[in-house]
């Protein structure tokens, strides 16, 4: 899936070689400051590396447009991007962007189960509160039905029940759909208990 070869970013990451498998759930875990976030920024060519080689199914990612990595490698970031409107109009969003059909409403509204959050669709994204807004950004993601799902912290909003209810939700989306999930965590026992691979850097 991706190979990485040598990669140098700023000082962050030194030298870095890995590889994360396909169809898998890989967690990156490492102290503050260790990276983290920029790998999963590199990976998606938010940013560029000074040095090294990142490959993407055999692919070198420079040579892979930004826009259809991006269709392929969907990165939800730890504060997600909302957008001003409802909750139905920031969940099609990802579908205008990826240019895929718009989903009908009950579709919407199987994915804010997914994500356990019980809101009309026509709630207003100013109305939510922080961790909901951050379920309604990965419902927006799982919509898109990217190849590989890139999530930064994604239960850093949640409490601990709502945590464990959403990375269940995501993990089995992913084992369901066969995609590939890389999450960045600060929660050991999180990665334990769900991943197949856990790199630290």
């Amino acid at each position: 899936m991706f190979k990485i070869n040598q990669l140098n970013y700023k000082g962050i990451l030194k030298d870095l070689d890995m590889t994360i498998p396909e169809k898998k759930v890989t967690s990156i875990l490492g102290a503050s400051g260790s990276g983290k976030t920029t790998l999963l920024k590199l990976l998606n060519k938010m940013i560029s590396p000074d040095s090294g080689q990142i490959y993407f199914d055999g692919q070198p990612i420079d040579d892979i447009p930004s826009v259809e990595l991006r269709r392929q490698v969907v990165m939800l970031s730890q504060k997600p991007a909302v957008f001003p409107g409802s909750i139905k109009e920031n969940l099609q969003i990802g579908l205008i962007f990826s240019e895929q059909p718009l989903k009908a409403s009950k579709d919407l509204e199987t994915v804010l189960r997914q994500v356990h959050l019980d809101k009309p669709l026509d709630t207003p994204m100013d109305k939510l509160s922080g961790g909901e807004q951050q379920r309604v950004a990965l419902g927006r993601v799982m919509l898109m039905n990217p190849k590989v799902l890139l999530l930064d912290e994604p239960s850093s909003a949640l409490d601990e029940e709502t945590e464990k209810f959403v990375i269940e939700s995501v993990i089995d989306y992913v084992k369901d759909k066969g995609k590939t999930l890389i999450m960045v965590t600060h929660h050991r026992a999180v990665a334990k208990k769900y991943s197949d691979e856990i790199i630290e850097i």
